[in-house]
């Protein structure tokens, strides 16, 4: 590993000085390539229209809402006025939103407790189910009572459905809601704090240059801004290092999730029914697991998916065509048949537990939800954490907001007793329950020694260990830092597709309706244009062409047909983020582009 990062370092100061003369030009962002410089914007007005507020919310998504809704629910009960803004770059709320889902409904029976009475899109679990696969056979391993996979008493969901009904909620309540407003922008105080977020400029050709149709974005300044991206969000990036949040935690860790929607044969539907199973078609070493859950409603629906660890090794590894090729196992296939798949989708998440989580406050605002890392990847679940660590964020932002004897030493609040609440909540107890179950996967024995860490240790304790695992191997300082050589490692032969049951990639983003306008910069940047080719290529044979979930990374012949370069088709980008966090020279970032664009997910 040492040998690689000296290698790394001698490309990088060797290509940094030929990048600009010898590479082509990929990245034609500002933020990597500054407008202050650019003679094409010597006179173009940069003023921007701002607006105030009590409070804004980057993303809207469960966490977002939820402390949206829990916000004004606390206005309107003590009669203050609280104006509560929500910023989502999809069309529509609920249009980004990827997930499996079933879902406790714990923080949704706080938020609301009249929620079916509401009408919320829920199905009850029926009947659960899980199994070891091998390449033939389904081993079916028992759910017992306190096992991370029981799921009684737990719902299955379409997420997107969902994040739709809870922005109904938030509107009732009062919240303004401003969807296909990207926020690009942290907005500083002259003392340091947050004053709150700049939403995308629009009007840029691709190369950089203003077009005539070239208009500013809009400042949103708030007492406070409440930070809910979802998995790996690029302002909470920035975040963490501005105000060094990640200091006394470790390295998130990872997973990517393919899911595909199917009409199946009525016949095999059982509305409710959850199946998850661990095994084939990854090999022992490669962290992940499956899921199919029989949806409700008028149509024989089930959501199928795959998740794949993003700490894998091998960079051979596609993990689309394993999610394809997993379809094909006897015991898959026979549901499958006769039917048709009609959605697809992929997303980043997180699985580094408890040790992973950041500080969550600084002077100004807070990060809640996924976007911090709230996920249980031992129950495969999430939104129930992301609900209620929005809802006690929006309970410790009003109580400092109305505190009068408040004395904040900054224009922008900091709102610690977050912090605390969340500690002292059910979140942290269920988290640091199962925190050794995902990391007990990271040993020499992999899958098996996690299912017989769990089945043992785990049970036995219930999570009352008197040790904390860590949530990447030694020497491992992230995903992107597990990949190996290309030389060290075997291509891997993925069937073809049938176009019945398994598909291309190509087709299979069309079905995610994602959509940006070709002629704005890329918004896939790179910090250094050459090193796709002088590293990613040369020693990992470039695995941004297999982990991209949407064909956006490809590389073809350069024009005198004697080497390759990077083409990267930023317009199928399905803001999934595994690029920005597997990338194994950590060269890409990932920018939000224009308000309103990207996947246009139908329940997802």
């Amino acid at each position: 590993m040492a040998a690689h990062k000296m290698m790394f370092k001698s490309l990088v100061s060797s290509h940094r000085l030929s990048s600009l003369a010898g590479a082509p030009r990929i990245t034609t962002h500002y933020s990597i390539v500054p407008r202050e410089t650019d003679p094409r914007w010597k006179d173009v007005d940069m003023e921007r229209f701002a607006e105030e507020a009590d409070v804004v919310i980057v993303g809207g998504g469960p966490a977002g809402l939820s402390a949206a809704c829990r916000l004004k629910q606390l206005a309107n009960q003590e009669g203050r006025e609280l104006r509560v803004c929500l910023v989502e770059k999809a069309s529509e709320i609920g249009r980004h939103i990827m997930s499996g889902a079933c879902i406790e409904p714990t923080a949704l029976n706080e938020l609301f407790p009249d929620w079916k009475e509401n009408g919320a899109p829920l199905t009850p679990v029926t009947k659960d189910r899980f199994a070891l696969l091998t390449e033939k056979r389904r081993i079916p391993i028992p759910i017992l009572p306190g096992f991370p996979f029981n799921n009684h008493g737990n719902y299955v969901v379409r997420l997107g459905h969902v994040v739709r009904w809870l922005g109904e909620q938030a509107e009732a309540l009062g919240v303004e809601l401003y969807p296909g407003y990207a926020a690009s922008e942290i907005l500083y105080h002259e003392d340091g704090s947050v004053k709150g977020i700049a939403t995308n400029d629009v009007g840029i050709h691709k190369d950089g240059s203003p077009k005539e149709t070239f208009s500013r974005g809009m400042e949103l300044h708030a007492k406070c801004t409440i930070f809910s991206e979802g998995c790996h969000g690029s302002l909470a990036k920035q975040l963490y290092q501005r105000f060094n949040l990640r200091e006394k935690c470790e390295t998130q860790a990872y997973g990517i999730g393919f899911k595909e929607l199917w009409e199946i044969d009525p016949s095999k539907h059982h509305p409710g029914q959850v199946e998850h199973t661990t095994g084939w078609p990854l090999d022992y070493r490669t962290y992940g697991g499956s899921f199919i859950y029989h949806l409700g409603g008028d149509q024989p629906l089930i959501a199928i998916g795959l998740v794949v660890g993003l700490d894998y090794t091998n960079p051979y590894i596609s993990p689309f065509r394993e999610f394809q090729r997993f379809k094909l196992h006897p015991s898959i296939l026979s549901t499958l048949q006769g039917g048709k798949r009609i959605a697809y989708g992929a997303r980043a998440l997180n699985e580094g537990g408890i040790q992973s989580i950041p500080k969550l406050t600084f002077p100004g605002g807070c990060l809640v939800g996924c976007s911090p890392g709230f996920m249980n990847s031992a129950k495969i679940k999430g939104t129930h954490n992301a609900m209620k660590s929005g809802m006690i964020a929006a309970e410790s932002v009003f109580e400092t907001l109305f505190d009068p004897n408040l004395k904040s030493s900054t224009e922008g609040i900091n709102p610690e007793r977050y912090e605390d609440k969340i500690r002292e909540s059910w979140v942290w107890k269920e988290l640091r329950k199962t925190r050794n179950i995902r990391p007990a996967f990271n040993t020499r024995l992999g899958l098996y020694g996690g299912l017989l860490y769990t089945g043992s240790v785990w049970y036995l304790t219930q999570g009352h260990e008197p040790w904390t695992l860590h949530a990447h191997p030694s020497g491992v300082h992230g995903d992107y830092a597990a990949l190996k050589p290309a030389s060290e490692c075997r291509p891997i032969e993925y069937p073809k597709p049938d176009n019945v049951v398994t598909f291309d990639l190509l087709t299979s983003v069309a079905l995610t309706g994602t959509n940006h306008d070709h002629d704005q910069p890329p918004h896939l940047t790179l910090k250094d244009d050459s090193i796709p080719v002088s590293r990613n290529l040369a020693i990992f044979d470039g695995p941004e062409a297999r982990f991209c979930p949407a064909g956006v990374y490809e590389f073809i012949d350069s024009e005198d047909g004697n080497s390759k370069r990077l083409q990267i088709n930023a317009q199928n980008c399905i803001h999934c983020k595994t690029c920005d966090i597997k990338d194994p020279s950590q060269n890409i970032n990932w920018v939000t582009p224009q308000g309103a664009e990207g996947p246009a997910y139908d329940g997802m």
